[in-house]
């Protein structure tokens, strides 16, 4: 890998989102450290590792680093952070994707009946990547160019699993618009970027619990390497700087770039399936 690769880092990559993320930009010739808690086999219920993704960055034509981060702990970010400094000199792309997501959360229960560490979301998840966009700041800002991109969902203006999912994901598309106004003049973007139904392994093991209620997911879902190639396309994309501080949906982003998903698949956006779509910020700026 040349000095001049693109130095991209993946938060919460182990498994999910992330994994496909790094794995997408892997592909692309990217530096990708990768980030999470699960360094081994046993470290968490769901499968995969960081060292596990970083191997798969490599093998995909990247190079992959795994670094072991608790996002719920500020030092550790900023160590990280440090040791990119120190062995690269520079971030280009930052994928804010780590989150907790608990398995309470995602049932049909009403929020006052799950227990309260659900709320969670809003430590790892949101705070995190205001975290971790602080340190990495410092990194973009040099090279007058860059992208910070934030992984959330529609769930940010419809109901989707109760307040513990849904608020987050609003917070995070509200910090890409309000972090973008103090990027412009430095012209690195902000961006959130909204994921379709995604076949993570946490996915895939909804389905097949259930797939006579489930298996329908199957017809529109993502694979997470799709959003990592829409992250690429975007970086390279000339006219970045304009969609700066907006919330995209993933495939619609995917069409514009006339990117395929696995087997040719072009996977449907929420606003076609549902008349679901972002919110446009107002233009005022207030300090």
């Amino acid at each position: 890998m040349s000095a001049g690769a693109p130095v991209a880092v993946v938060t919460g990559a182990s498994r999910g989102a992330g994994v496909g993320i790094a794995h997408a930009l892997g592909s692309h010739g990217c530096t990708v450290y990768v980030t999470g808690r699960s360094e081994q086999a046993g470290d968490s219920a769901l499968p995969g590792t960081i060292h596990e993704t970083a191997a798969m960055v490599t093998a995909a034509g990247g190079t992959g680093i795994a670094v072991r981060v608790d996002h719920g702990d500020d030092e550790q970010v900023r160590g990280l952070f440090d040791r990119v400094a120190e062995e690269q000199g520079r971030v280009d792309i930052l994928v804010n994707n780590a989150a907790i997501i608990r398995d309470a959360m995602m049932g049909r229960t009403k929020f006052w009946e799950e227990p309260i560490n659900v709320i969670d979301t809003l430590d790892v998840g949101l705070r995190s990547s205001y975290v971790a966009t602080v340190y990495a700041a410092p990194l973009m800002l040099p090279q007058k160019r860059g992208l910070v991109a934030f992984t959330s969902s529609s769930g940010s203006v419809h109901y989707a699993f109760g307040p513990a999912y849904g608020v987050p994901k609003a917070g995070t598309d509200k910090m890409a618009a309000d972090m973008a106004v103090d990027f412009r003049e430095f012209g690195i973007a902000a961006v959130s970027i909204w994921m379709g139904s995604l076949l993570t392994d946490r996915v895939r093991k909804i389905i097949a619990s259930k797939p006579d209620k489930f298996g329908h997911i199957l017809d529109t879902a993502e694979t997470p390497e799709l959003t990592g190639h829409v992250i690429w396309a975007l970086f390279n994309d000339p006219e970045l700087m304009e969609l700066s501080g907006q919330t995209l949906i993933g495939a619609e982003l995917a069409v514009k770039y006339g990117i395929k998903d696995e087997d040719g698949r072009q996977p449907p956006s929420y606003r076609e399936l549902f008349d679901v779509h972002p919110t446009a910020q107002c233009a005022h700026v207030m300090r």
